[in-house]
């Protein structure tokens, strides 16, 4: 969320930032709350000090062997007093905190203006899409295609055991998928310096608020009702959390942490869209990077993690290219993100294959997640900066497509040899 005292002390800088992503503030029903609420607060403050003082002289002349009785009729009215005035000052409180919770982040001075997704500005290019000498299909006709160990993929089947948006893998293709994740893993963690995590599936809602994902976007959750908890969208749900209502040393920045985890996703108010194949599903997997590090390092953190997601896309030698977000194409929390787009010669076009973000102080202040300035002694908010590198499914979708052979066999990349058990080609 955004500072609180940003928004009362500086509405018009706020209004501008977020007018530059397409969001109109209630200025005056804004405004409106939070003249409410100074004068309810004040007369709050104002019966709390005349029940400490009537308190104390009740106490005065109850040891003094005087009568109390007069004195108690009055403070039992201000009690009536103070009750209605707390209620009124809770309620404005609430309209308050249900406004401020729902305003997105504001973006970066770097962000491009713009609407959507045609805004976004390509920053870099990778590769050249890959030539062919045929005509080459999608993942989807790669992964159906009759085999003599049967189908790579089988949509219908796992749409029968759950519901559409769901695949079953087999054979070579799941070890290849598997693959992926043990080198996407083991590359993060042995050469970009990043500390491996294992964290629960399940979160509960104060650990979704933190990261921005309630209440606002709580149509877009799995939400088991018996325990309160939720399936994680991405990992970056628990282990951005991890430092949730903590005080990190100084000397112990930046953490980086890099996670594997299925993700789960009702793709609430996607109706229709990506609905064939492995684009858009309600459970996929993916190798998330999260980054905790002192506010003067989050933009270096950016673009540091960013590179570490490109890196493998080099190692395995598929074309992409960066685009950097318009102010209109934002996530929510986000104040600035690069997507990188990997080419999927099916397709004939770029898809979005991570998205890296740095959040600044949002989600930190939501979580109140701090660092300890070594100079003032003082607890300050840390930065979050995260970004998948990268997402699973879509990789494997990259692979088949951009390796795949005019007999439809699918080559294995040079990199995931070794995690592939001497495989080299899926036929």
């Amino acid at each position: 969320m955004l500072d609180q005292q940003l928004i009362r002390n500086h509405l018009g800088q706020v209004q501008a930032g977020l007018e530059k992503r397409g969001v109109v503030l209630d200025i005056a029903r804004l405004q409106a709350l939070e003249h409410q609420r100074k004068a309810i607060q004040v007369r709050t403050e104002e019966l709390q000090a005349e029940r400490k003082s009537r308190a104390k002289a009740i106490g005065a002349r109850k040891a003094a062997g005087e009568d109390i009785e007069p004195l108690l009729d009055d403070v039992a009215d201000l009690a009536d007093k103070l009750k209605a005035s707390e209620e009124a000052l809770a309620e404005i409180q609430q309209q308050l905190w249900e406004i401020l919770h729902g305003i997105p982040n504001m973006p970066h001075d770097s962000v491009p203006a713009g609407d959507d997704a045609n805004d976004n500005v390509l920053l870099r290019q990778w590769g050249e899409p890959t030539p062919f000498d045929f005509q080459p299909q999608d993942h989807i006709a790669l992964g159906e295609s009759d085999r003599e160990s049967g189908r790579l993929m089988d949509f219908e089947t796992a749409a029968k055991i759950a519901s559409s948006r769901f695949v079953i893998m087999q054979g070579a293709l799941a070890r290849l998928h598997r693959a992926l994740i043990q080198f996407m893993l083991d590359t993060h963690s042995q050469q970009h310096g990043y500390t491996e995590m294992a964290v629960p599936y399940l979160v509960n809602p104060d650990s979704l608020f933190g990261t921005g994902q309630l209440p606002k976007f709580a149509d877009d959750q799995f939400h088991v009702a018996k325990q309160d908890l939720y399936l994680i969208p991405t990992a970056e749900v628990p282990v951005t959390n991890i430092v949730r209502e903590r005080i990190v040393d100084a000397a112990r920045l930046p953490l980086r942490f890099v996670c594997h985890s299925p993700c789960f996703r009702s793709e609430a108010g996607s109706y229709g869209k990506d609905t064939r194949g492995m684009i858009r599903q309600h459970q996929f997997e993916k190798v998330e990077l999260v980054q905790l590090v002192r506010p003067d390092d989050s933009y270096a953190a950016l673009e540091t993690l960013t590179g570490h997601a490109e890196r493998i896309l080099q190692l395995l030698r598929l074309p992409y290219r960066v685009m950097t977000l318009c102010a209109g194409d934002l996530g929510f929390a986000a104040a600035k993100t690069y997507d990188l787009e990997v080419w999927l010669p099916g397709q004939q076009t770029y898809r979005e294959i991570s998205s890296c973000s740095n959040f600044e102080a949002f989600q930190a202040r939501r979580m109140q997640a701090r660092w300890r300035h070594p100079a003032t002694g003082k607890p300050e908010l840390l930065h979050t900066v995260n970004g998948s590198a990268l997402a699973v499914g879509r990789t494997l979708i990259a692979i088949m497509e951009n390796y795949q052979n005019a007999d439809g066999s699918i080559t294995v990349p040079d990199a995931l040899i070794p995690y592939m058990a001497g495989i080299t080609t899926i036929a």
